[in-house]
């Protein structure tokens, strides 16, 4: 008999097998998960009860257990989902383009969004980091205005001589670089909006993808006291130029007056309004996650993630397309785990449990992941590390693999070694100011102490065996053009040789970590390092 061919696939991932990756059930998954009829996995579409309904009888099939609360395989995450819709937004008058000039939207739940003539504050990186002695804001009150910030840190471009030089890792992008930081800041000081410098360098990534959200935002549910910015969002280079130039500053001399720890912040002259219209609506989505009881340390885990999320539907392209499928992104690292679930199914016992998450809403702010780590299934004191997928290469079998954030813990050693095994070796990311890092599930438990090491193919080309770096690079530049947009579709001319090798490197970390008494250190002087210390009682 025929099976039906999503029954066929989950058959298949529940054959037992050896301890290896099989590329062709990799593309299988994500050609699945990528087509029409997932919907291209919105939170609070058809597409996720979808998308849902197949990764749980995946994990089903597999034979794991039920991960979250009550035997079910969900943990329920609520949302509030945001649209802003047509309305006005200038300065000094001047008419600001959503989509072109701005992008703006926002978390809060209000139905209208209004700000008149609030002055606009800049406040250079809007960095305030007593410990590295930098503070942007010399205790100037933005309350009720809206705030302009650059993109990445102080010493992104500093030159030698200046006062940002080392403060902040140099070209790698820290966390006070990232935008999610930058809002924070901006709430956390009562600004009425905060508005960030798009520059393709700093940010990581072009205009077209600072843009992706088409006035659009999730956001997970928030205590009263922590509220989020009214308005938030980026404002394009160009705009930005013209705005201080109406103001009679040269933006150009303002960044590199930034880059001094004597900076302070700039009124301009210009005023800011809004008028916007936003439809608000609080849904349900859920991370899906599942288990593999530990034998010996049962209250002990290791933990292995991938988002299950992507765009959805979005505004035609140039060829009418408005599906964003995510096949790279995450589909691949949805399947990545998938597969890592039924090669440790078929493995012994581990000592410790093993715990399988698929995050949702990770595009729209890591949302399932900083959900699930402010209400965790199991103690985060006592996860020994997370292991997470996001955007494996599909250029074909590579002679290293990039490590983004090399440096920060152990589990660098872990990496080196099953590396090592398979012929490779480890290439440290070139591209650390785009600050992937913080850009990934993992994040939310690194926030939370724990050691985590993130696979993701943007940190650099890969050293392919078939064409070397050059051939790495051309990979890059192509999936680059499709990142976030509707070209993100499996290809039948994708190799995913390279994506099972990395795959096989986590089933090998995995298998070191699943062993009770390993305990991943952070590196000394890691900002996580104070966290992780404070609950070092809790783990034997």
């Amino acid at each position: 008999m025929r099976l039906p061919p999503l029954v066929a696939l989950v058959a298949a991932l529940a054959t037992p097998a050896a301890a290896q990756t099989d590329p062709q059930r990799l593309s299988d998954t994500v050609r699945t998960l990528a087509s029409p009829e997932f919907g291209g996995r919105s939170p609070g579409t058809a597409g996720e009860k979808t998308t849902i309904e197949w990764l749980s009888g995946a994990f089903r099939k597999l034979g794991l257990e039920p991960g979250a609360a009550d035997g079910s395989w969900v943990q329920r995450v609520p949302l509030i989902h945001t649209r802003i819709g047509a309305g006005t937004i200038s300065a000094g008058g001047v008419p600001l383009v959503q989509g072109t000039d701005v992008s703006m939207t926002t978390v809060r739940g209000d139905a209208h969004i209004a700000i008149k003539d609030a002055p606009i504050v800049f406040v250079g990186y809007g960095v305030s980091a007593p410990e590295a002695k930098w503070d942007d804001f010399k205790g100037v009150d933005v309350r009720g205005k809206v705030v302009v910030f650059l993109v990445n840190d102080p010493d992104f471009v500093a030159q030698p001589g200046e006062d940002a030089v080392g403060r902040f890792g140099g070209n790698r992008m820290t966390y006070y670089g990232r935008w999610t930081y930058k809002y924070e800041e901006a709430a956390r000081r009562g600004a009425a909006a905060a508005l960030i410098v798009h520059d393709t360098d700093a940010a990581g990534y072009p205009w077209s993808t600072a843009n992706a959200s088409n006035g659009e935002n999730y956001d997970i549910v928030r205590a009263a006291d922590d509220a989020r910015v009214p308005l938030q969002g980026w404002l394009s280079h160009e705009a930005a130029d013209r705005l201080f130039a109406s103001a009679g500053l040269d933006l150009a001399r303002l960044r590199v007056a930034a880059r001094s720890a004597a900076f302070r912040p700039i009124e301009l002259k210009p005023r800011f309004s809004a008028d916007l219209p936003v439809k608000a609506e609080r849904i349900e989505s859920a991370n899906v996650i599942a288990r593999i009881p530990g034998a010996k340390r049962a209250d002990e885990t290791v933990m292995f993630g991938a988002h299950w999320d992507a765009y959805g539907e979005g505004p035609p392209d140039a060829s009418g397309k408005t599906l964003r499928p995510g096949a790279n992104d995450d589909a691949l690292g949805t399947a990545g785990v998938l597969e890592l679930a039924r090669q440790f199914k078929a493995a012994p016992r581990p000592d410790r449990t093993l715990v399988f998450a698929l995050w949702t809403g990770e595009e729209r702010g890591l949302l399932g992941s900083e959900y699930y780590a402010a209400h965790p299934l199991y103690p985060l004191a006592r996860t020994a590390a997370n292991l997470t997928l996001d955007i494996l290469q599909t250029g074909g079998p590579a002679k290293d693999v990039v490590l983004v954030g090399a440096g920060n813990s152990s589990l660098d050693t872990l990496l080196g070694d099953a590396a090592k095994a398979q012929g490779r070796v480890i290439t440290p990311e070139s591209a650390s100011e785009r600050g992937l890092f913080y850009r990934a599930d993992h994040f939310s438990v690194v926030r939370r102490g724990v050691p985590s090491l993130l696979l993701m193919a943007l940190g650099g080309a890969p050293d392919l065996k078939a064409g070397g770096r050059e051939a790495g690079q051309k990979w890059l530049d192509g999936y680059m053009a499709c990142y976030h947009k509707t070209c993100d579709a499996w290809s039948s001319d994708w190799n995913f040789t390279g994506a099972a090798q990395d795959v096989d490197l986590f089933f090998a970390m995995g298998r070191q970590l699943s062993k009770a008494g390993v305990w991943p250190r952070w590196s000394a002087g890691s900002e996580f390092l104070a966290v992780r210390n404070q609950s070092a009682t809790e783990r034997r």
